[in-house]
């Protein structure tokens, strides 16, 4: 029996698994630090206003839409496909592919921003159905400057897929800094002096969709060379004869429509928050970009890191079912490492979180507990969708698109009733408040996500095996993350809410040093292995 040959990565070190994961995560935290610099501006500026909601709003199309090209067609079709012919030494064939795939995306983007401008006004009507007046048809001037943004994502979302398949993990996922440098710039430019009144915020608002159009374009610029160097085959031009390209056309449809199924949970997310109250898109945006951080870091830093590495492995049945046996059994165990602990702290101390990041300005102590809440209903489906993101990925390497479809459009179906219910329905039959329905839509999002989870690790079993995360291990990672939020919670009585930056800075770092301590002390092995990640990128010896 011939031994298993893991993907070859020509001209770039073959840097997978923790590796490349930690890759990825250094370049997401990154992104994420400075997105998160970005949204407390917004926060300060914007708060809950209509200017803040309209403009959060209207920034989920393009996030959306790059998510689907970037997450979805590309890493499903594009990525398995490329990263094979790299494996098997065909470079030319794969610059093919590469270029042909590049063209048709250019092409598409180009069709797809002229229709997002003429079809503006139905979008919002679908997405934002709780606008109306004047913070409509500023949602709508917002959302017509954006899209040739989105087209530029798209393109650099392709890029993405080109380096992630060379094994360059670092620049792709960095990138998204630049368009936070243009967006910060401009709020630190024009907030002081926009920032006060609806008519100025408003003004402040159309500043920063044309600075997220100008980011876009940077974003793309600086992963661009890195491109070329690394495929030098690459060839721009349309191959629709050529076979391995009909090949990643044929993957397109199924996948699209996958990763379209679960992009219409953020819309429905959206449209139910806009139906809640007055600033609940806001408050469901803020707080998304804190539940995006572990999902990025760790569901998404693992999983494109695996992608191509589980794509590129070749050799008999058995033998590739088992390499994927054991990269996902390790890629699902350091995820949840690093998710529950993540979600203990939003369920536990999310006002600590979402203080520290977010009380300033327009955003007070009120917002902060309102978001908490929103933070918490994230809490129960964060692990399930982390952990079902690799599963999915697993799905893909074996050149399966269409059962992780089949899944997403029942978590879709899920998320639309239960959120129905427990955003709309459940705060009137109870009594209270109806801003706390935002809490309810983020929680039933979580249960249909575990759903997602629970059937994809089940379809697998004929495949590769029964592989989940260990009983034991998972019990040992609450215990530890339990344990930490005590110690936190300790702090916040001590210290009271009255400094939040003061208090964050004393009490998450407690949190994280006790939960490793914990885990350190219960032989949870990953602890050593994120030593040993942390000394080799600083370079210490």
């Amino acid at each position: 029996m011939s031994a298993v040959r893991p993907a070859r990565a020509p001209r770039a070190a073959a840097v997978g698994g923790a590796g490349g994961a930690a890759l990825v995560a250094a370049g997401i935290l990154l992104s994420r630090l400075f997105g998160l610099v970005r949204n407390r501006l917004l926060g300060h500026y914007l708060g809950t206003s209509d200017a803040g909601d309209a403009f959060n709003a209207a920034l989920r199309i393009p996030n959306v839409l790059q998510n689907l090209f970037g997450e979805g067609v590309l890493s499903a079709s594009f990525i398995p496909a490329y990263s094979r012919l790299l494996a098997q030494g065909d470079d030319e064939e794969a610059g093919r592919v590469a270029g042909a795939i590049g063209t048709l995306l250019a092409l598409t983007s180009a069709v797809l921003v002229l229709l997002g401008v003429l079809l503006t006004p139905y979008a919002v009507a679908l997405i934002a159905p709780g606008f109306h007046g004047e913070k409509r048809e500023l949602t709508i001037r917002l959302v017509q400057v954006m899209f040739p943004g989105v087209g530029l994502l798209v393109l650099s979302a392709w890029s993405l897929g080109v380096l992630n398949s060379h094994r360059r993990f670092f620049l792709p996922y960095v990138s998204p800094v630049a368009m936070n440098v243009v967006m910060i710039s401009a709020l630190v430019g024009f907030g002081p002096s926009l920032g006060g009144d609806a008519a100025g915020q408003a003004r402040l608002a159309m500043i920063l969709a044309w600075a997220s159009v100008i980011g876009s374009a940077a974003q793309l610029v600086v992963q661009l060379p890195t491109v070329w160097r690394c495929d030098r085959k690459l060839r721009l031009a349309l191959a629709p004869s050529n076979a391995n390209v009909r090949g990643v056309l044929a993957q397109f449809g199924p996948v699209f429509v996958g990763r379209g199924v679960v992009q219409i949970s953020s819309y429905v997310d959206n449209v139910l928050a806009s139906l809640v109250s007055s600033g609940a898109v806001a408050v469901l945006s803020y707080a998304q970009v804190i539940t995006m951080l572990p999902v990025s870091l760790f569901g998404m830093a693992v999983s494109a890191a695996e992608l191509p590495a589980m794509s590129g492995t070749v050799g008999t049945q058995d033998e590739v079912a088992r390499v994927l046996r054991q990269r996902l059994s390790d890629g699902l165990h350091r995820i949840a490492f690093y998710v529950v602990p993540s979600s203990m702290a939003f369920l536990a101390i999310g006002d600590i979180v979402g203080a520290t990041l977010y009380q300033t300005g327009q955003f007070g102590r009120d917002e902060v507990v309102w978001m908490w809440s929103v933070l918490a209903g994230s809490a129960v489906g964060l692990l399930a969708g982390t952990l079902g993101r690799l599963y999915a990925s697993t799905w893909y390497a074996l050149r399966n698109t269409r059962t992780p479809l089949k899944f997403a459009l029942l978590r879709v179906t899920l998320t639309l009733g239960l959120g129905w219910l427990a955003a709309l329905w459940l705060p009137r039959a109870v009594g209270v408040d109806a801003r706390w329905g935002v809490a309810g839509l983020t929680a039933s999002a979580g249960i249909a996500a575990w759903v997602e989870c629970v059937l994809l690790r089940r379809s697998l079993v004929p495949h590769i095996g029964d592989v989940g995360v260990d009983r034991p291990y998972q019990v040992k990672l609450w215990g530890a993350a339990l344990a930490a939020a005590v110690v936190a919670l300790g702090v916040k009585l001590v210290l009271g809410v009255e400094r939040p930056l003061f208090l964050g800075l004393v009490a998450l770092p407690l949190y994280g040093v006790t939960y490793l301590a914990a885990t350190a002390s219960l032989g949870i092995a990953e602890v050593g292995a994120l030593a040993g990640r942390l000394k080799r990128l600083t370079g210490a010896r």
